[in-house]
């Protein structure tokens, strides 16, 4: 399939608000997709779905609530008449010793990341059974390298790949594809936010190239929409990321060998910010706070 083959066709996008969600929408909308965006921000959602055209609409949910994803979906599907493409990019991070780490906020990047993109996978594969379409879930650098520091980020990261993966066997026969996509650091709210750290940051930078660097948002969307248009089974926001893909077996055990001495040195500092790092990272990482926080206030 071209580039140019999402003209006309359905694109759902979780976690659209912000981010690599806003950029993909505006994106798919300019080869010609009809998107939906899903996320939590109704200001910037809606900001998002103005720029992506007249065909474009928007939905306030939360991925990890079903009935709230399958209502979306129902209208979405009758909004549109079918579903084509569904992108589950939703998702949010914490960082830091896991020992230090707030486990409330542990288990929901889990819960997003990992539990939204099913309860995302589950709520839109009807319309996707119909239109025999496309589900891409994002992954990240950190499925082929579980590093210190995020360990919440790495097993939701790991879980989805699996998830997809796995997926992909049960509903081939149905005609749906199912991607797995891949993005390094990506400059985002969500990097930026992690960035604001000063202690995960200088971790960051002593990473080996090319790992160690922040990457344009830009051409990394381009990239999956070029997958989405191939429905592709691997999608690499950075190129070098296939090759990592290769070698991802020798990752771990470079990093169990490499990473305690460079940990050696930040512990103590870890320690004494760890208070200041119970929290997500990044403002979507807030807006899923708020979003949170105003559900046990209403509830």
């Amino acid at each position: 399939m071209s580039t140019d083959s999402l003209s006309g066709q359905v694109a759902v996008v979780t976690g659209a608000a912000r981010g690599v969600g806003a950029e993909l929408a505006r994106t798919l909308a300019a080869r010609g997709a009809r998107v939906a965006l899903v996320g939590l921000e109704p200001e910037e959602l809606k900001a998002t779905a103005a720029a992506c055209g007249p065909d474009a609409d928007w939905w306030q949910a939360d991925v990890t609530d079903a009935e709230a994803m399958s209502a979306a979906a129902a209208e979405i599907t009758q909004r549109y008449g079918r579903v084509d493409v569904v992108v589950a990019n939703a998702g949010i991070a914490a960082g830091g010793l896991f020992q230090d780490s707030d486990m409330d906020t542990w288990r929901r990047v889990v819960e997003v990341n990992l539990l939204g993109s099913a309860t995302t996978a589950r709520a839109f594969l009807p319309a996707l059974v119909a239109s025999r379409g496309y589900l891409l879930q994002i992954a990240s650098l950190a499925a082929m390298t579980p590093a210190p520091l995020m360990t919440a980020y790495c097993a939701s990261k790991s879980g989805v790949e699996a998830f997809a993966h796995a997926l992909r066997a049960e509903v081939a026969n149905q005609g749906v594809r199912v991607g797995v996509g891949y993005l390094s650091w990506t400059d985002t709210d969500m990097v930026r936010g992690a960035d604001e750290d000063e202690v995960m940051r200088d971790m960051r930078a002593s990473l080996p190239w090319p790992t160690n660097r922040t990457y344009p948002l830009e051409p990394a969307v381009q990239r999956i929409a070029d997958g989405i248009a191939r429905r592709s089974v691997h999608v690499y926001a950075q190129g070098w990321l296939r090759g990592y893909q290769l070698m991802r077996g020798q990752i771990p055990l470079f990093l169990g060998r490499f990473a305690p001495i460079k940990l050696r040195g930040l512990e103590p500092r870890l320690r004494e910010s760890a208070a200041a790092r119970r929290g997500l990272v990044g403002r979507g990482g807030a807006a899923d706070e708020a979003a949170r926080a105003q559900r046990r206030v209403s509830g």
